[in-house]
């Protein structure tokens, strides 16, 4: 807050003697808190040198003050103060609602109270703690002979209020009133335009950080489609040699890697646009009587043929009920999280898949022998784009979008999806579904 006090306002052109006509010297402070807050000052500048203006200008008035809400803070702070202890002006949080203040911002208009009697109603709703600082900041605990409270109202919202005081003979008038008003609108226009900008430079910030990230995802996502193109070209180019007569079973053997890569080719791809149907809000989920036994047993028997060095146990009650569920987008979770079950445990293992009946859902579960992710990076496994990296600085090949479109996907059906992982022993995703009306046992 800055640290000003009303001194002896002069009363006519320095060195003069003669007092300029009211309308005058009135239209000069206006004109010179015009250009006070058309310049490219800071708030912290502008806003004591307005207040001042205003004292300045509205000679009844002895103290003022400006509050303003200030992010991060749920009252209404002095920003700058004139003739206080500002020591004590500054300790205060006043609630919207306490006050002259709270009374102004309530009916959005300026408000003057000219009776010791009204004033004392108003402070009436003063906090003991902001009716202490008043006391200590007058240094005796008066009520001021009259006050104005003007709103500083901006395009969309109430920033704060200026508060003006007298405190001896004099009291405001309505041609104070109005002056307070027209020289707080001022301030009003100037706050607006500081927000203004404020904005605008946190949204070129935003878009900056937006850009960046898009270039860093086009890269990452570039490389990760390079890997599985090259891998196709070399194949089928070794392949098309006319000077070499390939054996059967390396030709054979080619052929599967080529499937193989281009089957991870076309899981980026299916990644890219499930998350930009995500991102469209476009998810829909169309529930149906969905066996989940039969899902998952048919996602295990699709994933098996090339996870040459993994077993897989498929653990299921006898009676797992029917779930009231989209058959496709489910199938979508449990192909992602027993892929990733896959690339993440590269020595092989066995990969279990469970289900459990609770009262009200069903839980399944995916686990590994991999070797699983550190406590820090746990949490962020279901980010956009984060990918693990190993110690070994062996990479995986993926989009980084499968947990987190399995996790979109989970949450459209009313269920949720977590990840348990100690390292050196390997991972378990589990997710849950609702048991709907169908759940009946199958």
């Amino acid at each position: 807050m800055a640290s000003h006090d009303v001194g002896q306002r002069q009363t006519g052109e320095q060195g003069s003697g003669v007092k300029p006509p009211a309308k005058a010297q009135a239209m000069s402070a206006v004109m010179a808190i015009v250009r006070m807050l058309t310049r490219n000052m800071d708030s912290e500048t502008a806003l004591p040198l307005a207040l001042a203006g205003m004292l300045k200008t509205i000679d009844a008035a002895e103290t003022g003050a400006i509050f303003l809400y200030r992010p991060g803070r749920a009252g209404l702070l002095a920003d700058c103060a004139f003739g206080y202890d500002n020591k004590c002006v500054g300790s205060m949080s006043l609630d919207p609602n306490e006050g002259i203040v709270g009374l102004a911002l309530a009916s959005a208009k300026p408000l003057m109270l000219t009776a010791a009697d009204e004033i004392a109603r108003a402070n009436a709703r003063l906090s003991p703690q902001n009716r202490a600082c008043i006391e200590q900041a007058m240094h005796a605990s008066v009520q001021p002979s009259s006050s104005i409270c003007v709103p500083l109202l901006l395009s969309d919202a109430a920033a704060g209020a200026v508060v003006l005081e007298t405190w001896g003979q004099q009291t405001f008038c309505q041609n104070d009133l109005e002056m307070a008003e027209a020289l707080a609108g001022l301030v009003s226009l100037y706050l607006d335009r500081e927000y203004l900008a404020g904005e605008a430079n946190q949204r070129r910030q935003v878009m900056q950080n937006v850009s960046q990230l898009q270039q860093d995802i086009m890269s990452s996502l570039s490389h990760e489609m390079r890997t599985p193109l090259a891998s196709i070209k070399g194949y089928a180019s070794a392949l098309l040699l006319d000077e070499v007569v390939w054996e059967p079973q390396k030709v054979r053997e080619y052929l599967e890697i080529i499937v193989d890569e281009s089957d991870q080719l076309g899981e980026i791809v299916a990644d890219l646009l499930d998350a930009s149907v995500i991102d469209a809000g476009h998810l829909k989920i169309e529930k149906e009587p969905t066996l989940l036994s039969r899902l998952t047993q048919q996602v295990v028997d699709e994933i098996e043929p090339r996870a040459s060095k993994h077993r897989f146990l498929v653990s299921l009650p006898v009676h797992l009920p029917v779930v009231d569920a989209d058959g496709g987008r489910i199938r979508r979770v449990l192909y992602n999280l027993l892929d990733n079950a896959v690339k993440y445990s590269p020595e092989g293992g066995l990969i279990v898949v469970r289900a459990e009946v609770g009262q009200d859902e069903v839980t399944v579960s995916v686990a590994d022998q991999g070797q699983g992710i550190a406590p820090e990076h746990l949490n962020r496994l279901f980010e956009r784009f984060f990918r693990v990296k190993f110690a070994s600085g062996r990479h995986v090949v993926g989009s980084g979008l499968g947990l987190p479109i399995a996790r979109n996907i989970v949450e459209a059906h009313g269920g949720h999806i977590w990840a348990e992982s100690t390292l050196g022993e390997g991972t378990t995703v589990s997710f849950t579904l609702p048991l709907g009306e169908c759940s009946d046992d199958r």
